[in-house]
């Protein structure tokens, strides 16, 4: 029942690059390797990006002609298309005037040639490879960067489709982060030194807006929440979550009714409060005086933030915009991208509980997610409902983006892997994260490279994928290892 609010998208430049000599000297070539060009744009655009194609570049005028095309066009990606031979006048000027990230393709239409029947016609068509030493040649020496060279053949390559899908995905998050609205509403905790972040260092390095907003904003909205609303929010909660007898912790019970209509009311309020600001995401924390609405409300989001998440709208309790940003960066990806922090480690077993409190990705959730109702909310005014959930057992990554003394921000990046088990009946996600070597090896060279506490998780293995993108905002990272 949970879908996007938006779906996933980017838009992607490509173009082809040949020797126009060779089109006079044999007839047909053009003709097939602009055949062979529409199947690799058929490639690109299953990814469910909108393709933007500019054709064959062949000469060094229509070089300059597609790099003023490219600048205007607003692209995430550009895809340099190898489909033979060409000398480098013909990529030189739209790599030194197109500032964005440049993928060079080589992808034969022949996995091998017959030997027995080779001339030079189908070399010219099989020539992908041949001037990719000197568009990287000349990129280095113009100062410019090559962020990937795909290498490969055209039909049938699950490598290679890989890697097209890959930097598709990467599109998809240089394209929502640009322009992004990441909310932030309220204030840090107390004493929280590592969430405090410049709102317009944020912007700088992201290229993304920080609107500030009051609770008062979102109670405005709470005032006007029907009870058809609050009802057709919680048939979505009956159907997306499981609501159990508590086990061993004292401080659950079995969700109540009370607890259930209050959290769909604050889920209704955000909604509304998402919608009219225009937020991408947003970071929160507010305590409130006791019995306030601004308390009843605040500490009431859990669940519709763990909604919105799995809708596309990173949700980041504690006002940790930095992770929020992480979260968001994970979700574009289609990786989930829970909010998250270190729990207790299991020696004997040699893996260390991951979770939070708060809001979670449900997309990313093994088997349904769980309500329970808490008393109270450990460390944090408040009580009501509260999702427990454990993530998709298999490989895992983790995003934390901290600050450096010199206020840059960095990426720190991890991989590991989420096992069967059973995890404390908190009402808190938890998942138990085995790392490498050993996890308390892997988690020491961690907190040495100065992260925040929280961060994003997410599944699959994508620390490399991550890494591009810091390489493309220049961004310091690390990949811990």
């Amino acid at each position: 029942m949970i879908a996007r609010k938006k779906e996933r998208t980017a838009r992607i430049g490509i173009f082809a690059v040949a020797h126009n000599t060779y089109f006079g000297q044999f007839e047909g070539l053009y003709e097939n390797l602009m055949g062979y060009h529409k199947v690799f744009r058929d490639l690109v655009a299953k990814n469910q990006v909108e393709v933007l194609d500019f054709g064959m570049v062949d000469t060094s005028e229509k070089a300059y002609e597609t790099a003023e095309k490219l600048q205007s066009a607003n692209v995430d990606v550009i895809f340099c298309n190898m489909i033979t031979y060409a000398t480098s006048s013909v990529f030189a000027p739209i790599i030194r005037e197109v500032n964005r990230p440049m993928i060079l393709v080589a992808l034969q239409p022949r996995a091998a040639l017959d030997y027995t029947k080779a001339n030079t016609f189908m070399q010219l068509e099989n020539d992908n490879i041949c001037s990719v030493p000197e568009f990287t040649g000349v990129a280095a020496r113009l100062g410019r960067k090559i962020y990937d060279c795909i290498i490969g053949t055209l039909y049938d390559d699950a490598e290679a489709n890989a890697e097209i899908e890959k930097w598709c995905n990467i599109a998809k998050v240089l394209h929502d982060l640009k322009g992004a609205r990441l909310g932030l509403m309220g204030h840090t905790m107390e004493a929280m030194y590592d969430m405090h972040a410049d709102p317009t260092a944020i912007s700088a390095a992201f290229g993304l807006h920080v609107p500030l907003l009051e609770v008062d904003d979102v109670l405005e909205l709470y005032d006007q929440v029907t009870e058809a609303e609050i009802a057709d929010k919680i048939k979505l909660i009956d159907a997306e979550f499981d609501m159990p007898e508590p086990k061993s912790d004292p401080i659950t019970t079995k969700l109540t009714d009370a607890d259930k209509y209050q959290a769909a009311k604050s889920a209704v309020a955000l909604d509304k409060f998402v919608e009219k600001y225009n937020l991408t995401g947003l970071a929160y924390y507010y305590e409130g005086r006791e019995d306030s609405l601004h308390r009843k409300v605040a500490t009431t989001f859990i669940v519709g933030n763990s909604i919105l998440n799995a809708q596309g709208i990173p949700m980041c309790g504690e006002y940790d915009i930095k992770t929020c940003i992480a979260m968001l960066i994970m979700d574009r990806l289609d990786i989930g991208g829970s909010f998250a922090e270190f729990h207790p480690f299991d020696f004997a077993e040699d893996f260390i509980l991951v979770g939070h409190d708060g809001p979670h990705h449900l997309k990313i959730a093994n088997g349904k997610p769980v309500l329970r109702s808490l008393k109270k909310y450990h460390g944090k005014p408040g009580s009501g409902a509260s999702v427990e959930f454990k993530i998709k057992e298999g490989p895992i990554t983790m995003l934390g983006i901290t600050q450096t003394s010199e206020n840059k921000f960095k990426f720190v990046i991890g991989e590991g892997i989420s096992k069967e088990g059973p995890i404390p009946p908190t009402g808190n996600t938890n998942t138990r994260g085995f790392f490498a070597p050993t996890t308390k090896e892997f988690i020491k060279k961690w907190v040495m490279e100065g992260p925040t506490h929280h961060y994003a998780l997410g599944v699959g293995h994508h620390a490399d994928t991550i890494a591009k993108i810091a390489e493309i905002l220049g961004i310091e990272y690390v990949i811990v290892r």
